[in-house]
């Protein structure tokens, strides 16, 4: 069971059921279903109600927070779901993120930009995968949020074209199209990657996290 967390762009909705679509082509014969957390249907809670046998729960969601620690496991409680780990910070991320980044110049500084979250702990998260990727880039890469989180895309894009870069690129942590890539785009930068999106890494993170899951419920 995949659990997004929704959106009101039909262009966003489309680019979680294409990563769905991959995510079921890379286990063929298992069964993969793609539901809401909000605002996009079918909810979470009423796909698990219809189901009848075990089911695991993988939020596509790059970092912790409310919907991690509060909402997902408020919904699957008493239905026998086992929930993994939500998908981020992992090498995998960052290979998406690099290959979304192939025009990237030598002088170009670098922003990932994340939605952001009121708990300090997903924000970390965030800031370590911008640690991970800048290491693949070999270049200092700063993490910034369009929501709450500092720095702001603003005082991001502010420190940066105050340095020597030539261009300032941000990089999208963000799964599909919606609001919030929007708030990068709107950002100012010289060029903005793509959403993560459907990509065959982040699939195979997917089915990682689902190993991952079953493997902790039996060693406890």
């Amino acid at each position: 069971m995949l659990a997004a967390h929704g959106t009101r762009s039909a262009a966003g909705e489309a680019t979680l059921e294409g990563l769905a679509a991959l995510v079921r082509g890379q286990r063929p014969g298992r069964r993969v279903e793609l539901a809401y957390l909000e605002i996009s249907r079918p909810r979470l809670a009423d796909v698990l109600a219809s189901m009848a046998g075990p089911a695991v729960v993988v939020p596509l969601l790059l970092a912790g927070g409310y919907h991690i620690h509060q909402d997902i496991p408020g919904i699957v409680a008493d239905t026998g779901a086992i929930v993994a780990r939500h998908l981020g910070p992992h090498p995998l991320l960052t290979s998406a993120l690099v290959r979304r980044l192939a025009t990237l110049q030598p002088a170009d500084a670098v922003i990932l930009g994340a939605a952001g979250s009121s708990d300090p702990g997903a924000l970390a998260e965030v800031r370590a995968a911008a640690r991970m990727l800048a290491v693949r880039l070999a270049r200092p890469v700063t993490a910034a949020f369009a929501s709450a989180g500092t720095p702001t895309l603003a005082e991001a894009m502010e420190r940066a074209r105050s340095g020597p870069a030539a261009r300032v690129v941000i990089a999208s942590y963000l799964l599909a199209p919606g609001y919030f890539h929007s708030r990068l785009e709107a950002a100012g930068a010289d060029l903005v990657s793509p959403p993560l999106g459907p990509d065959a890494s982040l699939a195979g993170l997917v089915w990682h996290r689902y190993d991952e899951s079953l493997g902790n419920r039996s060693a406890a």
